[in-house]
């Protein structure tokens, strides 16, 4: 075999994520096509579909030697108190493999790793990554690479300081784009988040999106980044930002066209709540109509229960909308107000009443076991959800920690008062998981709540011997199984569906 040679205009991309059902990677997606147009061939190593994650590897690392190594961190675990999955152990083995085969730098990124990337970067041993938005950061990165640029002011870079020692849990600080950090060996540059996401075209041609499709039962897309909401719990702007930063309408519509010709036509929106801001919502509801793929493409989309109109829903519908996922919290407005969200148990029932109306199929995610829960909350929550009739309702029970988030401050509050509100891997900076379960119930949480949901099917919940449906997405073998026999859309509603017809055979 001839010996490799370096190659300044390669760029490899390392989807480490090897959860299934699959989930598309479409910040790759994006990157790739900035890294493209800034002229860089760049190749794609998927490892949610290798058979062999060190054969990938070695087939690549064979042959090529690319400038640069980006892998995303998607997830840091599966967010799910009963079996607290931790997904970074099983990155730094696949790391530790890439740092076997070449010298070259490896720069971390993704959602999951802007959330809290000091810790990340020390125990994944890394020396760079990017917070935030990397279509503008990445490219900037390689190219200094290539000019033997110093790198260290780019905005957005977080970088191992000269001398600094790493080691796991080196930051305890759990913040992010806040200019230079103090602890921890690593610099934060503040990010730059254009408010306008106006991107070219993504040609979403890294990714084997139709493969997703045929694996997952769904592609993705985004119509915007950040969140302005105050929810005590929520990483989401954390690492995307506190403020909306839009895409426009045309923009998203184009990628959407850009995925139907390749035969995705399924997919999620991948914003936080697809209805804040409103006036965005019905924009590129608008457009899609207008160019005629409410007719081809089917979607599903998160959403806060306010905004949200008969308006709105029936431009949903008409751009091909399909079922809507409501993240609603709770229905006690204690509770309501405790978590931070902006609304009450009205807005709920008013929310149900125009889904159940147009016939769309709609899911309320709980958020159960936060600060303040008790017998009384969760009798209260339950029945509300059965008066109301979603036609599911997802239950988290013990919410995750996520450091730099009020939930933490309570948390920390909490530990040093003796309170036992906090489970998991306890850590100074809630770097495992790492989950708030109120005092008042303590483990009395799940069996409680199985006896209030007992069998019905509407809830998904995992808590309890009673309980059939676990709302675990992760290795569902039965979802798995229903996409394979060609069952498409969000995990939730193929669950539904499945049930469903079970009945009616």
């Amino acid at each position: 075999m001839p010996p490799k040679s370096e190659d300044n205009s390669r760029v490899l991309l390392v989807n480490p994520n090897e959860m299934k059902p699959a989930v598309a990677p479409i910040g790759l997606d994006y990157v790739a096509s900035a890294l493209e147009r800034a002229g860089f061939t760049v190749d794609l190593i998927d490892l949610c579909f290798a058979t062999s994650c060190k054969e990938a590897l070695d087939a690549y690392f064979n042959g090529h030697d690319p400038l640069a190594i980006g892998v995303t961190v998607r997830n840091t675990d599966d967010c799910y108190y009963l079996s607290q999955a931790f997904i970074l152990p099983r990155i730094k083995e696949i790391l530790n493999y890439i740092k076997e085969k070449t010298s070259r730098p490896i720069i971390l990124g993704g959602v999951g790793f802007s959330v809290m990337p000091e810790p990340i970067l020390a125990y994944l041993e890394v020396d760079l990554g990017i917070w935030g938005d990397g279509e503008w950061v990445f490219p900037a990165i390689v190219k200094r690479m290539v000019a033997g640029e110093e790198l260290f002011n780019i905005p957005g870079l977080i970088y191992r300081k000269a001398g600094a020692e790493g080691g796991p849990l080196a930051s305890s600080s759990g913040q992010t784009g806040g200019g230079p950090l103090a602890s921890g060996g690593y610099h934060c540059n503040p990010p730059e988040l254009p408010e306008l996401l106006d991107l070219p075209l993504a040609r979403r041609e890294a990714a084997d999106n139709l493969r997703y499709l045929l694996e997952g039962g769904m592609g993705g897309v985004e119509t915007k980044r950040g969140c302005e909401q105050s929810c005590i719990y929520c990483a989401d702007p954390l690492a995307k930002g506190r403020r909306y930063r839009l895409r426009p309408p045309s923009l998203v519509a184009d990628e959407i066209e850009a995925l139907l010709a390749q035969g995705v036509d399924y997919l999620h929106l991948c914003d936080s709540e697809f209805n804040l801001p409103y006036n965005h919502a019905v924009a590129v509801c608008e457009e899609i109509i207008r160019r005629g793929l409410g007719e081809q493409v089917g979607w599903y989309a998160y959403l806060s229960p306010v905004p949200f109109t008969e308006e709105l829903a029936i431009l949903m519908v008409r751009a091909g909308c399909r079922g809507i996922n409501f993240g609603v919290d709770h229905a006690a407005d204690r509770m309501l107000k405790n978590l931070g969200r902006p609304f009450t148990n009205a807005a709920l029932r008013e929310t149900a009443a125009i889904c159940h109306r147009l016939k769309v199929p709609f899911m309320y995610d709980l958020l159960l076991g936060g600060p303040g829960e008790d017998k009384e909350s969760l009798t209260f929550a339950i029945s509300f959800m059965k008066e109301i009739e979603p036609s599911r309702v997802g239950i988290s029970a013990g919410v995750r920690i996520y450091p730099g988030t009020r939930l933490a401050k309570i948390a920390l509050a909490d530990i040093e008062q003796g309170n036992a509100n906090v489970r998991g891997s306890i850590n100074a900076n809630f770097f495992a998981p790492v989950f708030y379960v109120s005092q008042a119930m303590g483990d009395e949480l799940y069996p409680f709540i199985a006896s209030l949901v007992k069998r019905d099917e509407r809830f998904f919940f995992g808590g309890g011997e009673e309980v059939e449906a676990n709302y675990n997405y992760n290795a569902n073998d039965v979802l798995m199984e229903a996409i394979k026999r060609g069952y498409r859309g969000a995990f939730w509603d193929i669950l539904r569906r499945l049930a469903e017809e079970g009945r009616r055979d």
